[in-house]
């Protein structure tokens, strides 16, 4: 058998569910007094898909929590069978899981599960996102009155924007601090919720309605900041003010950086 035949032959039994190797595989395999050819290849084969497990739990230590040890295993099972991994790194095996999630589940179950999912997914997007600099009170601070108006920012890369219809920021808190968790509830109104890093610590806050529109608007609409207090002309005289102390509160959080000019 050439080499690549070979290594076809090894990932081929590697990635799929039967740990009984095919006869050409053992074949070219030399056991020992101690370990078979057979046995060394299941046990490769297991550590393998126990690899992947584990970091499906690592991404996902919520989810795991609520599911518990065994009904986790069998969804994530479901899912490397669907989706094997595809990428050097097993930081984006977990990367389809919510999607998965809401297929794989009958609806009830899987809106508020997947939800979770894709809320503990925006924690990694988050702390892994590339680095940027933000704009600072200082800076603006610095900035002639005359270029107020056409102020235009964007979000940093780490900043991650997730809507949830669910209570999952409270099971999420809850398995964080290894609390028992919470009945999942369906808010009465839909949070916007943000995750951001600042440093190596993951920083997230949940917006208010009006302010989330703003932020939105603003920092992903492309509105400048005269638009921005237009917007809030329902305000009155108050609409500048208001839109300052936002725009103050998101350069405090370390949200925005200068789009444009």
């Amino acid at each position: 058998m050439r080499l690549n035949d070979w290594q076809r032959e090894l990932e081929a039994y590697l990635l799929g569910s039967d740990p009984t190797a095919n006869p050409a595989l053992r074949a070219s395999l030399l056991g020992s007094s101690a370990l078979s050819a057979e046995q060394g290849l299941a046990i490769y084969h297991n550590a393998y898909r126990a690899r992947l497990l584990e970091a499906l739990r690592g991404d996902y230590p919520a989810v795991h929590g609520w599911l518990g040890d065994a009904e986790f295993d069998a969804l994530a099972g479901a899912y490397i069978a669907a989706h094997p991994s595809q990428h050097f790194s097993l930081r984006w095996l977990g990367a389809g899981l919510a999607d998965f999630i809401d297929a794989y589940l009958v609806p009830a179950q899987a809106a508020p599960l997947g939800e979770l999912a894709r809320l503990e997914w925006a924690f990694g997007l988050a702390f892994d996102a590339a680095e940027a600099d933000a704009l600072s009170l200082e800076q603006m601070a610095d900035l002639p009155a005359e270029d107020w108006p056409n102020l235009q920012v964007r979000l940093l890369p780490s900043v991650q924007w997730q809507l949830c219809r669910y209570n999952s920021l409270a099971l999420w808190r809850a398995n964080k601090a290894q609390d028992a968790f919470p009945g999942s509830l369906a808010l009465e109104q839909p949070q916007v919720c943000l995750i951001w890093r600042q440093g190596l610590i993951s920083q997230y806050r949940s917006l208010q309605p009006d302010e989330a529109e703003a932020l939105h608007g603003m920092a992903v609409a492309g509105w400048n900041f005269a638009e921005l207090c237009v917007q809030l002309s329902e305000l009155g005289d108050n609409a500048p003010l208001q839109a300052a102390t936002w725009l103050r509160q998101w350069l405090c959080d370390g949200l925005l950086q200068r789009y444009g000019g």
